[in-house]
């Protein structure tokens, strides 16, 4: 198995040892990517913004391994609030992926000082 580390300027630095994405059999792996403007390093208000920020960011690293939204076939969603969260977080969320939308895991988690975290697994196209 070969892999390929992703690193790029236009989504957050890594805050440890871990890449933004790793390319390895025909797959991009993201990290969990947190809110953060990778220009500024702010972090926007409310669940539906930072949800928006979020996939931008993923968005950045799907681009560079040559793939899109339409890609992914895995979400792993982490919300600070849950219950609270859910449906804006829905709601945003749906701009982002087109159907037949990927399978899902949305839980809550103790977040450091966000509200959502995001990581994906999409099937890079040949």
């Amino acid at each position: 198995m070969s892999k390929k580390a992703i690193t790029i300027s236009n989504a957050p630095a890594p805050a440890g040892p871990y890449n933004q994405g790793i390319v390895a059999n025909g797959f991009l792996y993201t990290a969990g990517f947190g809110p953060q403007n990778p220009a500024t390093g702010e972090v926007p208000e409310g669940v539906a913004a930072q949800t928006r920020q979020v996939l931008r960011n993923i968005e950045a690293v799907l681009t560079e391994a040559g793939a899109t939204f339409a890609d992914v076939v895995k979400v792993t969603t982490h919300l600070q609030h849950l219950k609270r969260d859910f449906a804006e977080y829905n709601e945003a969320y749906m701009e982002f992926f087109p159907t037949p939308y990927p399978v899902r895991t949305t839980v809550g988690s103790d977040l450091y000082d966000i509200l959502v975290e995001i990581d994906v697994v999409a099937a890079l196209p040949s």
